[in-house]
C-alpha cells in the first residue's frame, strides 16, 4: 500500500491538483486512512520546495476539517459508533480510558494524540462524546499537527535530500521528546 502511495504521489507533484490532493489525504487520515500523511508529505516537499510551507499548511487545513468531522461524528453518533470501534480500532478498556482522559485531561490528550501514535481518531470521537471545548479542541489539533508538518517542512529545508533519512533514523526519538515535552508543559500549568 505504501509503494502505491508512493507511484500517487509523484503524479501529483506537478499536477495542478497538488494542493487540493494534499487537503484531500490531510482530511482522509486524520478521519479514515490508517496511514500516516507523512509518507506522502515528505516526498512532496522534496519535490515542491517552492511550495514547502504552503503544502504544510493545506496538510494542517485538511486535518482540521478532518478534525471538525470527528468531532460532529463523536458529538452526534458516539453510541452508534461504540461497536465498530471496539470492534475494529481499540479494545473496550481502551475506548474506556480514552474517554476518561479526554474527561480528564482533554485539551492535552487532543495535544499528544496529535502527535503521539494514539489513533487520532479516537480522541476526536471521545472529544465529540465528552462535548469537550470545540475551541480547545481545535486548537489542540492544530498546534499538534502544525508542529507535525510544519517540523517536516523545516527539516525539508534544512537538510534537503537528507530529510528522509533523518526522520527515518530519529522519528520515534523526536516523537518521545516531543511527547514529554508537552507532558511536561502540562505539569508545570497544572
Amino acid at each position: 500500500m505504501v509503494e502505491k502511495l508512493k507511484k500517487k504521489t509523484k503524479a501529483l507533484v506537478r499536477s495542478k491538483h497538488l494542493l487540493p490532493g494534499v487537503l484531500t489525504a490531510s482530511f482522509l487520515e486524520s478521519t479514515v486512512v490508517p496511514i500516516p500523511i507523512e509518507a506522502a508529505l515528505l516526498p512532496l516537499m522534496q519535490a515542491r520546495r517552492d511550495k514547502l510551507w504552503l503544502i504544510a499548511a493545506v496538510a494542517v487545513l485538511g486535518c482540521l476539517i478532518g478534525a471538525l468531522f470527528g468531532y460532529a461524528l463523536g458529538y452526534l453518533a458516539f453510541d452508534l459508533l461504540h461497536n465498530v470501534i471496539v470492534e475494529h480500532y481499540v479494545t473496550e478498556r481502551e475506548l474506556s480510558e480514552f474517554m476518561q482522559r479526554m474527561r480528564d485531561e482533554g485539551f492535552w490528550f487532543v495535544l499528544t494524540a496529535g502527535i503521539a501514535p494514539i489513533p487520532l481518531q479516537i480522541a476526536m470521537l471521545a472529544a465529540g462524546a465528552t462535548q469537550f471545548s470545540l475551541t480547545l479542541y481545535l486548537i489542540a489539533v492544530a498546534i499538534s499537527r502544525a508542529l507535525r508538518y510544519f517540523g517536516i517542512a523545516l527539516l525539508v529545508q534544512v537538510a534537503g535530500d537528507r530529510a528522509e533519512k533523518l526522520i527515518r533514523e530519529h522519528k520515534v526519538k523526536t516523537m518521545l521528546l516531543s511527547v514529554v515535552l508537552i507532558g511536561l508543559v502540562w505539569w508545570l500549568t497544572r
